[in-house]
């Protein structure tokens, strides 16, 4: 594994690289696998990894009735969706691809687990966003705060993928730690290891990519 002090020097670069935005953009990682047979379902990759430093612009939304939209609002949560909203989205196909696309993580209800995978099962599904189930009562809260430091690594049977592992207003070393977590966590899902990765690249959203590894 490479050392946190040159994953650091490297997001230094690529930060100091991209032109100057009036915007926070992202940082992000493009890792790109080899030796790996991702046509074969057991070799792909579906993790959701906790990152020490909150990332900070992950939307989440819930969806239910009821108690839980009250603790969604305690939670701040980005959106609520209530049960009739959930089957008009079912007619609304593009509102819906909207939300899939915007939103990363999504919990719901059990009692509305149902009409989820009817009217949004089709949004959500191919993106790998389905809810995080939870029986009525649970306090959402410390998942809400979880998800918000974490991020959603899914290969499918593509060998490159991207996450996003902090934003230009962060410290590098703290992206170095959030980058450090994530390749632990992918090389000890990988077959092979390290092995199986060709290349790392750090950039931000407009700025250009700078190899790692």
């Amino acid at each position: 594994m490479v050392e946190k002090e040159k994953i650091a020097a490297t997001v230094k670069t690529a930060i100091e690289s991209a032109p100057k935005r009036k915007f926070r953009e992202s940082v992000d990682i493009t890792v790109n696998l080899k030796n790996i047979d991702l046509s074969q379902p057991k070799n792909r990759i579906d993790e959701t990894i906790l990152l020490p430093h909150q990332l900070g612009g992950v939307k989440i939304a819930v969806l239910g009735k009821g108690d839980i939209t009250s603790k969604a609002k305690d939670a701040k949560v980005d959106l609520i969706i209530s049960s009739e909203e959930i089957e008009r989205l079912g007619g609304a196909p593009r509102e819906a691809r909207k939300i899939a696309g915007e939103y990363r993580f999504f919990i719901a209800e059990t009692s509305v687990m149902s009409q989820v995978g009817r009217y949004l099962g089709p949004r959500l599904g191919p993106r790998g966003r389905m809810p995080i189930p939870v029986q009525p009562g649970t306090d959402i809260r410390p998942m809400v705060d979880r998800l918000r430091s974490s991020v959603k690594i899914r290969t499918k049977d593509r060998t490159t993928f991207h996450a996003k592992v902090g934003s230009t207003e962060m410290d590098p070393n703290l992206i170095a730690e959030n980058i450090d977590v994530v390749m632990k966590r992918i090389e000890s899902v990988l077959e092979q290891g390290h092995l199986n990765v060709r290349s790392v690249f750090v950039k931000t959203t407009m700025g250009p990519a700078v190899r790692l590894v």
